[in-house]
């Protein structure tokens, strides 16, 4: 039993989140709802969220945004009324994510967005030239 404690002290001490900033977690009412939106998100999209998970707040706002389920909104909103530091996370602009291709990032060709505003001004897009057996046809 005492190797349980110790385990569970070292795995404290190994997270990146400080025990201070998951006091929160500790009161039963929010426990609850915590647990809820973790099988509410384990029912639709089929993951399962532990509570010892880093950054579990961001992964479970993460899942809300995308849930089609009413009810997950719904007790995110209100552990949000409870706990007023989450909402802080809720405030904090998310960018889009890179787009990528075997582990490299895709730049973004630029040529692209120019097409668009000159199809925009009413510019006729260019026909495309066909070659064939090295003959230009059309």
């Amino acid at each position: 039993m005492c190797d349980r404690h110790v385990v569970t002290l070292m795995m404290d001490m190994t997270m990146t989140t400080p025990l201070s900033e998951r006091s929160w977690l500790l009161d039963r009412g929010n426990l609850k709802l915590v647990r809820q939106c973790c099988r509410l998100i384990e029912s639709e999209f089929g993951v399962r969220l532990h509570l010892t998970e880093e950054h579990l707040e961001q992964k479970i706002e993460g899942y809300v945004r995308k849930s089609l389920n009413l009810l997950l909104p719904y007790t995110w909103k209100s552990l949000l009324a409870q706990v007023p530091e989450l909402a802080e996370l809720e405030q904090k602009p998310e960018e889009p994510p890179k787009r990528m291709y075997r582990g490299q990032e895709i730049v973004e060709d630029r040529r692209e967005g120019e097409g668009v505003q000159a199809s925009q001004q009413g510019h006729l897009p260019r026909k495309k030239q066909v070659i064939y057996r090295g003959q230009v046809i059309g």
